[in-house]
């Protein structure tokens, strides 16, 4: 997915993954999955996607700050 934020391409087929995190199963309505991504100026975003009844209702691409990223990272 590519997404333009504020004049800064974001891109999960171009940016270097770090790590992936999902809840629930396949197929579950509530489910979902966030990625963290690092692009190549160094910023970091998040993909996200999920089922009908989950926080994420649709794939999406949400901005992290370094330390919102750092914080994501640490809370498991």
């Amino acid at each position: 997915m590519k997404k333009i934020i504020s004049k800064r391409e974001y891109d999960t087929e171009t940016s270097t993954l770090i790590e992936k995190r999902t809840s629930g199963v396949f197929g579950d309505p509530a489910g979902y999955e966030e990625t963290l991504y690092q692009n190549e100026k160094g910023y970091y975003f998040l993909y996200v996607n999920g089922g009908a009844q989950s926080k994420y209702k649709k794939e999406d691409i949400k901005c992290l700050s370094a330390v919102k990223a750092k914080a994501w990272l640490e809370n498991k």
